[in-house]
């Protein structure tokens, strides 16, 4: 059986692929420029590349043939920008988010942005509407930026079982949620602990920075967030996220990945703090639990133990379909892959430019 993983990185896009027992590197797209995101839809086969050009702009691409040519579409653009708007520029500043819809919406995609917006297509790419609903909401103003100076969002889950059900992931202005394809939003950032706050402040749903959002496709009513101040979780018909105390190792870092089938698994790869952006002890580890975050296993055969220093960007960790496959990539450019759920890891590359997202095909 083939497996394949696309990697998006700060000098372009890579594809490897396993074959019997060993990876290997095919040629890369975009080669020198910064690719912040990438999505194979597995309803058409369609790969889509969002390019980061800094002075040259955010640029999109679409390829029909796995990859061999791609042709360029219209990023998503905002409206003009009335003078009395508060909050950031309403320009693109980087596509940092993309998503499908479901089976039975050919064609929907969606894309989180800095400074903060949503943006829906329903032709494959070729046009983007801002999703004003959400644009709109008079608590916008109040997001700010995390690591980047505007907000932005970073997550989408779509519910596959019903297409109107979305939740978006912002840093900083937590998580909304819509139950009919954008026409209404609510925050659903209640029981997250802002640390970075005052006291007062800390518990404010609309000022949360959840550094990534996932669900599990069995159970997509139950919600795992890696957040700047810690692991929290949103079991389903829960109106509250849960903080998990038991995590070994650190509950700081940004990337989080939790079982297809199983929403009681997850995985994190930890750094030691928000002030120190490195592995504790300069040892590379993964934490997962297999109980909803009751107990932690801390895995490490495989992965460097000494002298590592290597950040994971949030969406720099994935788990293929079968929950089997795992990829773990960071901004120093190190790729390791596990075939047994994180048991033990293969170092596939160690001098990739840096990892901004991963992701298995298919």
């Amino acid at each position: 059986m083939t497996t394949r993983l696309r990697v998006a990185t700060r000098k372009g896009l890579f594809t490897f692929t396993r074959e019997s027992t060993q990876w290997r590197i095919g040629e890369p797209a975009f080669l020198g420029d910064p690719v912040s995101m990438m999505l194979d839809d597995p309803r058409d086969g369609t790969v889509y590349a969002a390019l980061n050009l800094g002075h040259f702009g955010v640029k999109l691409r679409r390829s029909r043939d796995d990859g061999k040519t791609w042709e360029e579409l219209e990023a998503p653009t905002y409206p003009p920008q009335p003078e009395a708007a508060e909050g950031p520029p309403w320009k693109l500043v980087q596509i940092w988010a993309l998503e499908t819809g479901t089976k039975d919406q050919p064609g929907v995609l969606w894309a989180g942005t800095i400074p903060g917006g949503l943006f829906r297509s329903g032709d494959h790419g070729t046009t983007w509407q801002l999703v004003r609903s959400l644009w709109d909401k008079p608590e916008r103003v109040g997001w700010f930026g995390g690591g980047y100076d505007a907000p932005g969002i970073h997550s989408i889950v779509v519910d596959p079982r019903n297409g109107k059900r979305v939740a978006v992931g912002i840093s900083c202005g937590g998580v909304w949620q819509t139950e009919d394809s954008g026409t209404t939003w609510r925050n659903i950032a209640q029981g997250m602990r802002a640390g970075f706050m005052p006291p007062d402040q800390a518990g404010d749903p609309n000022i949360q920075d959840p550094h990534r959002v996932v669900a599990s496709p069995k159970d997509p009513d139950t919600l795992w967030t890696q957040h700047h101040s810690g692991i929290f979780r949103r079991p389903a018909k829960a109106d509250r996220w849960s903080e998990i105390t038991t995590s070994p190792v650190s509950s700081f870092g940004f990337a989080v990945a939790t079982h297809p089938t199983d929403p009681n698994t997850a995985w994190f790869v930890p750094a030691m703090s928000d002030e120190k952006r490195v592995p504790v002890d300069g040892r590379m580890v993964v934490n997962r639990t297999r109980d909803g975050g009751k107990s932690f296993e801390t895995l490490t055969q495989g992965l460097p133990q000494t002298a590592c220093y290597d950040l994971v960007y949030r969406h720099g960790l994935d788990v293929d379909s079968t929950g089997r496959w795992l990829a773990v990539g960071s901004t120093s450019g190190g790729l390791w892959i596990s075939a047994d759920q994180g048991d033990t890891w293969d170092t596939v590359a160690g001098n990739l430019p840096p990892i901004y997202a991963i992701r298995f095909v298919g």
